[in-house]
């Protein structure tokens, strides 16, 4: 097979670069402060934001195939999970799931017969409803509760917030340029006609890079065991998570989750950025809880 030539958007890459820079200063600061009491507050508001994004951008691709999600509905279910992350600490729950979700289905569902005009796509509208609301509300509720958490260490959570980003971001961007310049053979053709296994590859040797580094210098507790466990999970997760919402787009025809909203220059919806995170954030929490026993 030919090789083809390296299909790098320098423009966009710019776009990129200088939005990551102003978001890494004002989030790497959040959590160089994660010690402090308005820090969780402040964690809070930013996660409760994204997930109005997320909700809002999922509505809006379900609405490009003629079907009728509620926002209103899908955001309030997300909010009050991350209210149970939030206010679920040891033996304290004050907010139970099974509250949780026993409000959300008279919401959804019982919303939806007084306000859904369209209740000849009540089936697939209310599941996209619960579809935008577990997936925003548990993938970034969990990075919630991983900031909320303590260990030895100062600022545990913070340390395992960074870690979660470092490794998945440098998975991402080793993917990009494996893929761009190496890339031969098609990993999911049907699904995202760009990913090849050698960018696969590449996504996996920079996760591991990422989770190296963040033993070094943040989280020194770890043994190699963690490092390349770590590395395999979340690399894992991480790519299968992007695949998953590049069917979601797929099956509805938009090549970018932003739909003409709110988008984060150079980066597209904030579904396009937290595709990775939502799974990785869960299996992350799941690791040092089990084999660490955070809780």
């Amino acid at each position: 097979m030919e090789r083809t030539t390296p299909k790098v958007d320098t423009r966009n890459m710019t776009k990129r670069v200088t939005t990551a820079l102003v978001f890494g200063v004002c989030f790497f600061s959040l959590l160089w402060f994660g010690d402090r009491p308005w820090a969780p507050w402040t964690y809070l508001v930013v996660m409760a934001g994204a997930m109005l994004m997320g909700v809002r951008e999922m509505t809006l691709i379900a609405r490009v195939r003629g079907f009728n999600p509620s926002l209103a509905a899908g955001v309030l279910v997300a909010w009050a999970l991350l209210a149970h992350f939030f206010l679920a600490t040891g033996n304290q729950d004050p907010l139970p799931l099974w509250l949780v979700f026993t409000g959300a289905a008279l919401v959804i569902h019982f919303g939806a017969l007084f306000f859904d005009p369209k209740l000849d796509e009540a089936l697939p509208s209310q599941a996209i409803t619960w579809l935008g609301a577990l997936y925003m509300g548990i993938g970034l509720g969990f990075q919630l509760k991983l900031f909320l958490l303590q260990g030895s260490l100062p600022r545990t959570g913070s340390r395992l917030i960074l870690s979660l980003f470092i490794i998945t971001w440098f998975g991402d961007t080793a993917a990009y340029f494996v893929g761009s310049y190496f890339g031969r053979h098609k990993l999911a053709p049907r699904v995202s006609p760009k990913k090849s296994w050698e960018g696969a590859l590449g996504n996996f040797g920079g996760n591991l890079l990422g989770a190296l580094l963040m033993k070094v210098t943040v989280c020194s507790e770890w043994t190699l065991v963690d490092v390349v466990a770590l590395a395999l999970l979340l690399g894992t997760v991480g790519q299968l998570g992007d695949l998953v919402e590049s069917t979601w787009k797929r099956s509805a025809g938009v090549k970018d989750s932003n739909m003409g909203g709110v988008s984060i220059p150079g980066h597209g919806g904030m579904l396009d950025r937290v595709d990775s995170l939502a799974f990785a954030a869960p299996v992350l929490y799941a690791y040092v809880h089990f084999v660490h026993g955070f809780n």
